[in-house]
């Protein structure tokens, strides 16, 4: 994929993902040092610094050397500007030793993030046709509920890594343990729809989930991937895709 060509009086709203690797474990600083940096940040109406971990999934190891940024921009010149000028995207390109970033137009939400909902000025994106979609599933585990629910993890990383159509997945996460997500990369919605519905690990879960009140907070996102740039472990999986 290649950047965007949408011009600079595009306000639509749009989010983020930048996946970023560090070649030394003391990244973790940038957690607290990059904070007031986005805070300040004009035209970013949402964000999270997240950790990551070290499969494709949600799981109890962390990788101290890489680390990522969700945000939601109230236009691409917002996002253009935050590429340009802001210190800490500077650093990002003169530490990292990997770092991909994707630009993401909402086709749909539901659920709510830290009480909000990111995308509520979000206008829907046309359907993603038979393009690639982006999955944020993210959500805020009960403390009672922390053993069943790391016990299944295992059992949706062997469907995950094994899933046709999923083009690449990062476990990420604000807190360790009880708030955690995933962003995923898949060919199309209906690769998206298969893991959902018909993985049986995924959909004895998502039962569980609903019917022991697994979470006191979720939130679930899909969006179209239409720029891209950069690595994710040595390759751009959008570009990747289908052979290309």
């Amino acid at each position: 994929m290649t950047e965007p060509s949408t011009g600079a009086t595009d306000s639509r709203v749009i989010a983020s993902f930048h996946l970023i690797r560090y070649a030394g474990v003391d990244a973790m600083r940038h957690m607290a040092f990059d904070r007031p940096a986005l805070r300040r940040t004009r035209g970013l109406s949402f964000w999270r610094l997240l950790g990551t971990g070290r499969g494709r999934s949600m799981s109890l190891g962390a990788d101290l050397r890489r680390w990522a940024l969700f945000a939601v921009w109230d236009g691409e010149p917002a996002l253009e500007e935050f590429l340009a000028r802001s210190p800490v995207a500077r650093r990002w390109r003169a530490e990292a030793e990997e770092s991909w970033h994707v630009r993401l137009a909402p086709l749909g939400s539901r659920g709510r993030w830290g009480g909000r909902d990111p995308f509520a000025a979000a206008v829907a994106a046309p359907s993603a046709g038979d393009g690639p979609v982006a999955v944020l599933t993210r959500a805020s585990i009960r403390p009672s509920r922390l053993v069943p629910f790391y016990r299944s993890v295992p059992g949706v990383d062997r469907e995950l890594r094994g899933q046709d159509g999923c083009l690449a997945s990062v476990g990420v996460g604000e807190w360790p343990l009880a708030r955690q997500a995933t962003f995923s990369l898949w060919q199309d919605e209906a690769a998206m729809t298969r893991f959902a519905y018909r993985a049986a690990a995924h959909r004895t879960v998502i039962g569980r989930v609903r019917g022991e009140d697994w979470y006191a907070e979720e939130l679930f996102a899909r969006f179209v991937p239409y720029a891209s740039r950069g690595t994710w472990d040595g390759r751009d999986p959008l570009r990747a895709r289908g052979g290309e």
